[in-house]
């Protein structure tokens, strides 16, 4: 709050729900740049240093790992999250259970990743290793439940404190592995490594700064409570990194590890800045669950707000880095990924309908309509994994970044025509305005 200039100050500050708000954007966005920076500093010198082929190859294994991961944290995430703020004497029973869940869920996540791999590629040695190695970091995704706590508060800066320390550790072990000329497996033991560490720091500072995990009780009532809730969820979480990732496990399959490195190498520039609505996510979604019950009108304004105020950042930024894409990926990357540039001017455009239309997400949870998920996420998954047989053999790389984005652009679109049917919030939006 100290670095807010005066005058913008002395208006809020007779707010404490807005402080609060603004304090915790302040801390996710000190978390995101701080990661954008260093992170994408050691990721291309990575990059460099594996070349196309090996970088191509652990983005496999990455991906591969993350379509089985996105079943682990069960969907779980809003819904503690919401539960935290509307019941706050239930919360160890809440973080508990839900601790409890998304720990068995990291093991079934583990076992079905190294299966599938062993099935997939049963001579692949190294990809067989890479995998086993990333689907047991993600067991250590259970302590996420401390995120949800923190979230609900709206004060991230405990958990910028935890991961961003773990972070700066590993990207400097990154550096040291380069400059010994590490083998392509020590970096992902690094991956590993810094999930592990993150998680564990994150129970840490719970007990520290909270109460003993002790207190925390798990129950087969609640449960089966949250997965009742949930489930949906699980699917439309799963289908949304099918969504993100099916590309990558497709062309490793149907092109070669030269394409995936390339295409790797855009995405990570494409997906940078979907660090917006996690940040405005974790500090908003407490606020609006709360004009929820308050106030329909004030509920209804503060959607609409944020999302012109999303379409006035993103339409611009999103045009720039198109036109830029050639030179950005040439400067990060050098003359191996020659291809990147092409991929990023179509993939940037992919996040605009997310990014925009994010908080209508939220509203998801707010309104008790998750089953929506499920149903937008299957027509997603089916939409882009037809496009990606259709166009990737024929177009390659540049034919996964259509694919993604006639997904993208589809999915958000249906999602909102759907939401409306249901709540018809845009409908009284139009008639308040006329």
């Amino acid at each position: 709050m100290q670095i807010i200039p005066v005058f913008v100050r002395r208006r809020i500050e007779h707010r404490p729900n807005l402080l609060k708000i603004v304090d915790n954007i302040g801390w996710l966005f000190v978390d995101k740049i701080l990661r954008l920076g260093v992170g994408l500093l050691v990721g291309v010198w990575v990059a460099r240093y594996l070349g196309p082929e090996e970088f191509g190859l652990m983005n496999y294994a990455m991906a591969f790992v993350a379509l089985f991961g996105a079943m682990a944290g069960l969907g779980l995430n809003g819904i503690v999250v919401r539960d935290l703020v509307q019941n706050p004497n239930g919360a160890g029973l809440t973080l508990g259970t839900a601790f409890l869940l998304q720990l068995i869920g990291g093991f079934l996540v583990f076992v079905l990743a190294v299966v599938a791999i062993g099935v997939m590629r049963p001579a692949d040695d190294l990809a067989r290793a890479m995998v086993a190695i990333l689907g047991f970091a993600v067991v250590f995704k259970a302590a996420d439940v401390v995120k949800y706590w923190f979230e609900s508060q709206v004060k991230s800066k405990y958990v910028v404190w935890a991961e961003n320390g773990v972070f700066l550790v590993l990207a400097a072990t990154r550096v040291v592995l380069i400059l010994n000329k590490a083998p392509l497996l020590a970096f992902v033991w690094a991956a590993f490594t810094e999930a592990a560490l993150g998680g564990l720091l994150l129970l840490q500072i719970y007990a520290k700064k909270v109460g003993k995990l002790s207190r925390w009780q798990a129950s087969l009532v609640r449960a089966k409570s949250l997965l009742m809730e949930s489930w949906p969820l699980i699917l439309s979480s799963v289908a949304s990194m099918l969504n993100m990732r099916m590309d990558q496990v497709m062309l490793g399959a149907m092109a070669n590890a030269a394409v995936v490195g390339n295409y790797s190498a855009a995405v990570r520039i494409s997906e940078v800045w979907l660090m917006i609505p996690g940040i405005l996510g974790a500090s908003i979604f407490p606020s609006l669950i709360l004009a929820k019950e308050s106030d329909e009108t004030l509920y209804r304004t503060r959607i609409f707000r944020i999302s012109y105020c999303m379409a006035l950042i993103v339409m611009p930024t999103a045009f720039l880095i198109a036109v830029a894409a050639n030179q950005i990926s040439h400067f990060l990357y050098g003359k191996g990924y020659d291809s990147a540039g092409g991929y990023l001017s179509i993939l940037i455009w992919s996040g605009v309908p997310y990014l925009i239309f994010f908080v209508f997400n939220q509203v998801l949870y707010i309104e008790r309509l998750l089953r929506i998920s499920s149903y937008i996420s299957g027509f997603a998954v089916l939409c882009n994994i037809s496009l990606n047989l259709l166009l990737i053999p024929i177009y390659g790389g540049t034919g996964a970044a259509v694919a993604t984005l006639i997904t993208a652009v589809g999915s958000v679109f249906l999602s909102l025509f759907i939401l409306n049917l249901k709540t018809g919030m845009f409908w009284k939006r139009f008639n308040e305005e006329a």
